[in-house]
């Protein structure tokens, strides 16, 4: 995965995410609200043109983009575990 930081304020973040797809951008997307973002959008100006971006506005947007991405760490470790314990029965 290359990211590219292509906006970087002091209550803005845009984050470019080569190679990824809607599925990884709406799970930050979504935790970066749970840890408190005042904005948290990604988009995709063009399907097959362009890479998804993520947009965070909050106190302190690259902590919260940092948190997102522990928190959404956790989720699939947790969601790993419960398989594994799920497919043993």
């Amino acid at each position: 995965m290359e990211l590219n930081v292509l906006q970087d304020e002091k209550s803005l973040l845009k984050v470019e995410a080569v190679g990824e797809t809607h599925t990884l951008m709406n799970i930050l997307r979504e935790n970066c609200w749970k840890c408190g973002a005042t904005q948290a959008t990604y988009i995709v100006e063009h399907p097959y043109l362009a890479h998804p971006k993520i947009i965070v506005r909050g106190a302190s947007p690259r902590k919260t983009l940092d948190d997102a991405a522990q928190l959404t760490e956790k989720q699939l470790a947790d969601f790993l575990s419960a398989f594994r314990k799920a497919s043993k029965k």
